[in-house]
């Protein structure tokens, strides 16, 4: 695995840095959603709604304090709210992650071009040698591999790839479920 003169490995170094240039709020957003993807967060919901319904159905306790009688509607409306800022947090934690997980595969993709140009030159030099040397046959599937790869002639054909499946699906008559 590559690293730096300390030992680390170079991609740990790499999220250890943007995880240090996160903003207050991105901080924020991450330590709510590592929280709520936790047990502890479930055992505080279940004491919490337990607790409610406990302190409005319980006999002893007087009317005048049951603040939220069945069917609980200040219940329902402050979990309504948790949900929509878990939800937010929970967004604002994944996009983060996102544009992590995009650099990583640019950086790969980078990679994958420098290994296979690598590659392509090895090829080339290992068909000079045995031609050099008069042990060379003529391989057509050689040569192919021996050529420099194409990013965007391969974009291309991905798309046209794409393009013709997404017109066959289209196209193609819609099954209808058959009945035994």
């Amino acid at each position: 695995m590559p690293s730096d003169i300390s030992g680390q490995p170079l991609i740990a170094q790499l999220e250890a840095t943007k995880a240090a240039k996160r903003s207050p709020a991105d901080r924020i957003a991450d330590a709510i959603t590592h929280f709520c993807g936790s047990m502890a967060f479930v055992y505080v919901h279940v004491v919490w709604f337990g607790g409610w319904m406990l302190w409005h159905f319980l006999p002893g306790v007087p009317q005048a304090i049951r603040f939220d009688p069945y069917p609980f509607q200040f219940l329902t409306f402050t979990v309504s709210l948790e949900a929509i800022f878990l939800s937010t947090f929970i967004l604002i934690s994944q996009n983060r992650q996102n544009r992590l997980n995009e650099l990583r595969n640019h950086l790969d993709l980078q990679i994958n071009l420098l290994s296979e140009q690598e590659n392509s030159k090895v090829l080339a030099m290992l068909e000079a040698l045995l031609r050099f040397h008069g042990l060379v046959q003529p391989d057509p599937e050689i040569a192919s591999l021996a050529e420099a790869t194409q990013p965007d002639r391969l974009i291309q054909q991905i798309e046209q790839t794409l393009e013709h499946n997404q017109q066959q699906e289209e196209t193609a008559p819609a099954k209808s479920p058959q009945t035994p």
